[in-house]
């Protein structure tokens, strides 16, 4: 990935989060935008979005904020000036909780090993 698309990524990924904290308060406050993904023709980008909540509440934020989609393009449009602004499509992110699911597997085993007669306990 070149530096400009890196830079590009970083800059949509604060703007968005901006609008969404000024224009969005109540509804976006569950939202964090986690990670863009521009496509090098500017065309398309991946919105990586966690959520705050139970997955029905996800399910239902990630539905409004692609209803908000159009509105938050055309601000986006004019704070950053590119030659192309892409088209967003906005994914869930659910690498949180991946993250706490393996832990959780982790420390289970952890459990399990220490519990086996004949084991040395942690030290």
């Amino acid at each position: 990935m070149s530096n400009r698309t890196v830079r590009i990524n970083e800059l949509v990924q604060r703007e968005l989060s901006d609008i969404l904290r000024r224009r969005y308060q109540s509804e976006a406050v569950a939202l964090t935008i986690t990670e863009v993904r521009v496509a090098p023709d500017l065309r398309d980008a991946r919105v990586f979005v966690a959520i705050v909540g139970s997955d029905e509440e996800g399910t239902e934020r990630l539905r409004w904020l692609r209803r908000q989609a159009p509105a938050i393009r055309e601000e986006l449009g004019r704070r950053i000036v590119l030659k192309y602004l892409p088209k967003f499509e906005y994914l869930l992110d659910k690498s949180a909780a991946r993250s706490v699911r393996v832990l959780s597997i982790l420390d289970e085993i952890e459990r399990t090993e220490s519990n086996r007669p004949g084991q040395p306990g942690p030290t």
